[in-house]
């Protein structure tokens, strides 16, 4: 099951069942099942706080993964701050929608095993996050 909530921002303009149902095709495409996921959209003041506490990072970011995934079931948090999207998105000159819908799956991919910090990695997890969003 996937929630999605939001929390000091207004919630986005996403279809939540054809996002579900998205998701859960990127997920199977990875060999894994969706369990139990949460998406709390929230503005940077909230990712802040959250990057703070849990991972005493003092600093905004677009998302925050808490992987609880057992096996091949997919289980975790995602906090996403809208404002680091909208801000992102201005950067790279990329239109919003496609922005959001990249880091909404950026997420899963982490719960599948993907990982973006080490040599190499980026460029897999973009190539992987193309991948989904040609899925959409």
């Amino acid at each position: 099951m996937i929630t999605y909530n939001s929390e000091n921002t207004p919630f986005p303009k996403i279809k939540r069942r054809e996002t579900t149902a998205w998701i859960k095709r990127v997920a199977a495409a990875h060999g894994k099942k969706v369990g139990e996921i949460g998406y709390l959209f929230c503005d940077d003041e909230k990712i802040l706080e959250v990057n703070r506490e849990f991972l005493q990072h003092d600093y905004y970011t677009d998302i925050i993964t808490f992987d609880y995934c057992e096996g091949n079931v997919l289980n975790g948090d995602l906090v996403i701050s809208l404002d680091t999207i909208f801000t992102n998105a201005q950067q790279e000159g990329t239109p919003y929608d496609e922005e959001l819908h990249r880091v909404i799956i950026h997420g899963i991919l982490h719960l599948c095993g993907i990982n973006d910090k080490g040599p190499g990695e980026r460029e897999i997890m973009e190539a992987e996050e193309n991948q989904a969003l040609a899925m959409r």
